[in-house]
């Protein structure tokens, strides 16, 4: 059953994640979605993306803390430029139109995250 809601997650991530306006071609968009799932499994990740998350992500894909940081910053910039604006305005309760800046990284992370977990809990009939 794990592995079916592991795939189930993975597959919500990515979906999100393009209508948000994330192009898959992007380095950031795979330690976006690594993020996400690793939030989506334990939230406090999120509460120390230095510490905990990127460097995690790094050791994944074999690269550096700051070049994992610098990915999803600019995967997120993108996606608040291009994305579909109901849908950060469903999740963040605004988006690029309204004036305000962009989530921050742990910010972006952490909604997408809690989406997911609601969600699947929803399917799994685990309210």
């Amino acid at each position: 059953m794990e592995k079916v809601e592991d795939k189930i997650a993975e597959q919500m991530v990515s979906h999100m994640m393009l209508d948000m306006g994330v192009p898959a071609h992007l380095k950031g968009y795979r330690y976006v979605r690594s993020a996400v799932l690793m939030a989506e499994e334990d939230m406090k990740v999120v509460g120390s993306v230095t510490k905990l998350l990127y460097p995690e992500i790094a050791k994944q894909y074999n690269t550096t803390d700051g070049k994992v940081e610098r990915a999803i910053r600019n995967a997120i910039e993108i996606s608040w430029e291009r994305g579909n604006k109901e849908t950060f305005e469903g999740l963040f309760g605004y988006c690029s139109e309204s004036g305000q800046g962009r989530p921050t990284n742990s910010e972006y992370i952490a909604v997408i995250a809690d989406e997911v977990r609601i969600q699947i809990n929803t399917r799994c009939g685990e309210n």
